[in-house]
């Protein structure tokens, strides 16, 4: 199973995929979306939905997650991102894959085993757990965390 994992944001948004097979992860695929905040807030979220249309029809996952916003202490900001992230849910969706919704705690514990984790621990492990994971970015071993935090999760489902 193929799984993808989101790490939301209106300037950089990360994509991740992992597969499981047999109880065991291995990387698939990464990616930063970038937008401009100097282009219209519908286009930015034009090129989310096209930029995940395109890497979801390339690497075909079966399921997707995305991290929970948080709440920061400017309202505009966090109203922005709210709209990101629900542009980015309505791509998956239309995309026929079922969203999960993870805390940033979560996701981090999973990974981490600390849900206060900074970001230099979760690239660290997500080196150890996806040994050839070519991420670039904190956005894309962010996705991949959401990924794993998704797969160590679903048997919930």
């Amino acid at each position: 199973m193929r799984i993808l994992g989101v790490d939301p944001g209106l300037t950089k948004t990360g994509l991740g995929i992992i597969e499981v097979k047999n109880n065991s992860l291995s990387f698939v695929a990464s990616i930063t979306i970038h937008t401009s905040s100097s282009e219209l807030l519908s286009e930015r979220l034009q090129q989310f939905h096209d930029a995940v249309t395109d890497f979801i029809k390339l690497h075909q996952p079966h399921e997707a997650a995305i991290e929970e916003t948080f709440i920061n202490s400017n309202p505009t900001s966090s109203l922005k991102l709210g709209h990101a992230r629900g542009a980015l849910i309505l791509t998956l969706g239309l995309c026929g894959l079922r969203v999960h919704e993870y805390a940033t705690t979560a996701v981090k514990k999973a990974v981490v085993g600390v849900g206060r984790a900074d970001k230099n621990q979760v690239q660290a492990m997500i080196k150890i757990l996806l040994p050839k994971a070519g991420f670039r970015s904190e956005d894309e071993a962010d996705a991949l965390a959401v990924a794993i935090c998704h797969n160590n999760n679903q048997k919930k489902y």
